[in-house]
């Protein structure tokens, strides 16, 4: 039996929503996996998820790659995503994303890009849970993608053990915005809420697109937020400015690739 699996890309941590808030990104990586011989690289991520659920043996694997590394994107967990659920399915089980993101979330590390690969549209995550707050939102997300990458584990290593009381407060008050613009699904709420103090500030020396974009947003955007641990940057833009914005965007950065997304509403799911 041939399975076929496709896992979205994700933007994590969207703001003050550090390790917690996720959304999936309309670019997929793929996998099929089918009885065959050759030799079985037991290191890669996707096989590894796939182990946990079924035997690997005696299989074939082969992915599709196309969501950029170590670019904040969330590649590996789409693999993981992507082996989880193909291993649910040669198990004969349905892929529940809460119970493959308990098995998978050792491998990815981070829950919140794991659980928006599995779940799809805007996920919030604690313990191990989803919930999922919304199917889309009220903004267009833009990827600015330089060339540099930069590792999730340098990423983390920049952050300091603690923060101050005002930067807490800060942070906290921005995430309750934050679920709120997605229960209302309000541009000016999103806007408002898409700023940080937890993390974003001591990773943007590995992220320089962030201070740029934000010194001088481009008409129509709200805001931008850091991808994952970076270096990519989204930027939010109003669904009517969509057009100039791109145009815009291609022009300042003419050193980045500057992707448009929409939030997907599927997480991994069988081909």
């Amino acid at each position: 039996m041939k399975i076929h699996v496709r896992a979205p890309a994700t933007t994590a941590n969207m703001g003050p929503g550090f390790d917690c808030a996720a959304a999936a990104l309309d670019l997929w990586n793929e996998l099929e996996v089918e009885e065959g011989d050759g030799e079985l690289d037991e290191t890669h991520l996707g096989v590894r998820a796939f182990a946990k659920l079924a035997p690997a043996e005696g299989k074939r694997f082969e992915f599709v790659s196309r969501i950029p590394r170590e670019r904040g994107l969330g590649s590996s967990a789409s693999v993981i995503a992507l082996g989880l659920v193909a291993g649910a399915i040669a198990a004969g089980e349905e892929p529940d994303p809460e119970r493959l993101l308990a098995i998978g979330v050792e491998l990815e590390g981070h829950a919140d890009n794991l659980a928006a690969a599995l779940a799809g549209g805007v996920c919030l995550t604690w313990e191990n849970r989803i919930v999922r707050v919304a199917d889309s939102l009220p903004a267009v997300p833009f990827a600015l993608v330089p060339e540099a990458t930069v590792s999730t584990a340098e990423a983390r290593n920049s952050l300091p053990d603690s923060v101050s009381h005002e930067d807490a407060a800060f942070t906290a008050g921005r995430a309750a915005l934050l679920g709120a613009a997605l229960a209302q699904g309000s541009a000016e709420l999103f806007a408002e809420a898409i700023q940080d103090r937890l993390h974003e500030p001591y990773r943007a020396q590995n992220a320089p697109l962030l201070d740029k974009v934000r010194s001088d947003l481009p008409q129509g955007a709200l805001g931008a937020t850091l991808s994952g641990s970076g270096p990519s940057v989204i930027v939010w833009v109003r669904p009517e400015a969509v057009d100039a914005c791109e145009e815009e965007l291609a022009r300042r950065f003419a050193d980045a690739s500057v992707l448009r997304f929409t939030v997907s509403e599927q997480g991994a799911h069988q081909a």
